[in-house]
């Protein structure tokens, strides 16, 4: 079998990969080769995806022979048979480790250019390459991910030898190829272009991995809720659209209101708090508990979807879906850097008020005269910092011309101005 090149193998390598799916995942390439394929498996799989960059730390007089190897954060392993067999005392051992650390932190540097790194503690990883022939350095790369705390190790790759098997085993939990020839001399004679992979496009391939453009399904309460997911690359936070009554993820004015946050680098995820069935009860679109509740499994739902336990999130929600942002923002499993409310009923959130301690945004039309006093009213019992902003000329759903932008900017630079490092 031949690849007509690294991007074709990794979406024949995701094939094999399948049953992953769904597992909270994080995808490792090896640079630089295994980077092209790994982003491919990390796409179909929807799992983020990093580098895993390891030194051999070489036996004294046989480089090329590894009695060890380097990973990042100061993690060392040693490989005891070979340290034998070579008779490598512990200074020869520090002596190499002291060799190739400082090309361990300058690589990792240099390849996510800025962007923080993935643990790997208690993760399922697959770590990839290109292809394997000795199998040295996917050997060192699946013990220094064990050292790491990574809980689940599977070893990827579009070609291997046919004992690769054998000579790998026992190093990850499992080993996985698209094709393993007979008569294999090198990972290169198998690819229809097999040039060589810059340290520019490994650190692009990382950058673009970050971007997410998809409709998703949320399990959320028991049922599955429709969803428009939209994350740009280095986002530092996402915001959880809560629509209102009547309304839907396609509403026209969050969908712009998400746009003027995505501008501004901001991930957005724009989902139906209820199902179709569900919307015909008209008494569903006020059960603030019932969508605060699904707020907040959507919440546990986008960081095991992302990968990352501590991705900042916020919420904006609109006319009913602001009290069941607010209900949820109670709930110490969500924890959001802030909430806002465009248009809110911020008192249907009850007892609830008094509990919000993230900052909280209320922006109310000039012109919707009823509301602006229940949003004054629901800011007095707030206990946490609470803004009112009021956007002159506004009715209640901000359809005068000019201030549907208005309180997107309003919105817009609230969430970064609050935005955790900001």
């Amino acid at each position: 079998m031949r690849f007509r090149d690294r991007r074709a193998a990794g979406r024949q390598l995701a094939e094999r990969l399948a049953h992953l799916q769904g597992r909270p995942v994080l995808v490792l390439g090896l640079p630089r080769g295994g980077v092209p394929v790994a982003a491919e498996v990390a796409r179909a799989l929807h799992a983020p995806l990093d580098v895993i960059v390891v030194r051999k730390l070489g036996a004294p007089g046989q480089r090329e022979l590894a009695m060890g190897a380097a990973g990042e954060d100061g993690v060392r392993v040693v490989d005891d048979r070979v340290v034998s067999m070579v008779r490598a005392t512990d200074d020869q051992i520090a002596a190499a480790e002291r060799r190739e650390r400082p090309e361990v932190e300058a690589r990792a540097a240099r390849f996510r250019s800025g962007r923080p790194r993935h643990p790997l503690e208690g993760r399922t990883v697959v770590i990839v390459d290109d292809g394997v022939a000795t199998g040295s350095t996917a050997r060192a790369a699946c013990r220094v991910a064990r050292a790491e705390g990574a809980s689940h190790v599977v070893l990827a790759t579009p070609v291997a030898p046919e004992e690769w098997e054998d000579r790998l085993a026992g190093e990850a939990d499992e080993l996985v190829a698209v094709s393993t020839p007979r008569g294999f001399m090198a990972v290169g004679q198998f690819y229809d272009e097999f040039g060589q992979v810059p340290d520019d496009e490994v650190v692009a391939v990382l950058r673009d991995s970050d971007a997410i453009d998809e409709e998703v399904e949320i399990e959320a309460g028991g049922v599955e809720l429709a969803g428009d997911l939209r994350i740009p690359a280095g986002a530092a936070g996402v915001v959880v659209f809560a629509h209102g009554s009547g309304s839907s993820r396609h509403s026209p004015r969050n969908r712009h209101v998400a746009q003027v946050l995505s501008d501004a680098g901001l991930g957005t995820l724009l989902f139906d708090l209820l199902t179709v069935d569900e919307e015909r009860e008209r008494a569903n679109v006020f059960d603030v508990e019932r969508l605060g509740r699904r707020l907040v499994d959507t919440t546990h739902w986008l960081r095991q979807r992302l990968g990352t336990p501590d991705q900042p999130f916020a919420f904006l929600g609109a006319s009913t879906g602001a009290a069941a942002a607010l209900w949820a923002a109670t709930d110490p499993a969500t924890r959001p850097w802030a909430v806002v409310s465009r248009g809110g009923r911020p008192d249907l959130a009850g007892e609830r008020l008094a509990m919000v301690t993230a900052p909280t945004l209320l922006v109310v039309g000039g012109r919707d005269e009823v509301v602006l006093d229940l949003n004054r009213r629901a800011a007095a019992q707030m206990h946490g910092p609470v803004r009112v902003e009021v956007v002159p000329g506004a009715t209640h759903l901000f359809e005068e011309p000019g201030t549907l932008d208005a309180a997107a900017a309003l919105a817009r630079d609230f969430l970064l101005d609050t935005l955790p490092g900001s």
